[in-house]
């Protein structure tokens, strides 16, 4: 069996102790192609990022870095600006076949909420090697927002391969041609690329910036913010806009993109070159995105934009990422968007769903 696991298969390592919980699995919380992770009862706040290194524990090294800790139990402010690291509810046990990979959620990541998993004796950030036995953590820190968050928060996921999963360009084309994987000429170079919707075809309403001074959002809230009160609305009447360093914008592609059922889709960046800002934080797409079958018709993809040192011109239809394909292992028994809560299937220009929809 080769490809990224599907959900049937991860209830099956629940079940045979190769993903471990000290708390019992809630609804929802396994997807179509991962597993969402789901914070503990304390945070530690430190000095710095830091990944554990070879040879070495998270635990170790928290004793290294560690200010102070934070109890979680009846909610808790995780402050702008801060670094956290949260020990999760899940651990692993994985076989020698199987690798993991872990990403941030999409409303994690459009709140500016930069969350990343760590490993004993991890050297890379989201990156789980095959066979890994060990707990793992959540390095937590919040860059616009200051969050409030409780225990079971799940603010990011993981996902489990075996073996070479990842689609080649020819193979990508020969997928698009039998199922169109955007709405418009494919451009396929190292994965499918996405450009930027600078010219929406009503209004001139092209995204939103993050105010740099605003009050907590708390996680468990849905639906219940004002935009205005964290949001600065941007507007272009000639297909620009200009990025400002240190500034968080969420925009959207032009491309609406579609995940087939036997296929799932991490978005990275285009290429490192082009630099002057950072395309996304939340990088799964789960089968069955926008996918016509599963309630979707082409969703577009939103992008968590950060600008780097400079002010940089971004342009309508400036490729900024990639989507790299995957297969699954098998069919998940559901897909994104059918009979599961799916908040973004169909979606368009969109802020997280902690905020009031217009």
């Amino acid at each position: 069996m080769t490809g990224v696991l599907p959900s049937q298969i991860l209830e099956t390592m629940l079940k045979n102790g190769a993903i471990r919980v000290s708390d019992p699995i809630v609804d929802g919380q396994v997807q179509p192609a991962s597993l969402d992770l789901r914070l503990g009862k304390v945070a530690y706040r430190v000095r710095a990022s830091f990944l554990a290194g070879e040879g070495n524990s998270v635990a170790d090294r928290l004793n290294e870095f560690e200010m102070h800790q934070v109890d979680l139990s009846d909610g808790a402010v995780l402050e702008k600006g801060c670094v956290y690291v949260v020990p999760l509810m899940e651990s692993l046990d994985l076989p020698s076949d199987v690798n993991a990979v872990a990403n941030a959620k999409s409303s994690t990541g459009r709140l500016d909420l930069l969350t990343r998993t760590i490993t004993d004796g991890g050297v890379e950030f989201d990156r789980i090697p095959a066979g890994y036995s060990g707990p793992l953590y959540a390095e937590i820190c919040p860059r616009s927002f200051s969050v409030l968050v409780r225990p079971g928060m799940r603010l990011n996921q993981i996902r489990f391969r075996q073996g070479q999963s990842v689609l080649t360009d020819s193979e990508l084309i020969a997928v698009h041609a039998e199922t169109p994987l955007v709405d418009g000429d494919a451009v396929i170079d190292d994965g499918l690329g996405f450009s930027v919707d600078l010219k929406p075809e009503d209004g001139t309403l092209v995204g939103y910036r993050a105010k740099p001074h605003t009050g907590v959002i708390d996680l468990e809230r849905i639906g219940e913010y004002d935009p205005e009160e964290y949001w600065e609305e941007v507007r272009s009447d000639n297909g620009q806009i200009i990025l400002d360093p240190g500034a968080f914008y969420i925009l959207v592609s032009r491309e609406a993109v579609t995940i087939p059922p036997q296929y799932a889709a991490e978005m990275a960046p285009y290429l490192a070159v082009v630099g002057e800002f950072r395309v996304h934080y939340a990088g799964f797409f789960d089968p069955g995105f926008g996918f016509a079958d599963a309630g979707g018709a082409g969703s577009r993809g939103v992008l968590e934009v950060r600008c780097h040192e400079a002010p940089f011109v971004l342009e309508h239809g400036q490729v900024v990422g990639r989507l790299v394909y995957e297969k699954m292992a098998a069919l998940p028994e559901q897909l994104y968007g059918a009979g599961i809560a799916s908040n973004y299937q169909g979606q368009g220009l969109k802020l997280s769903k902690h905020f009031k929809m217009s």
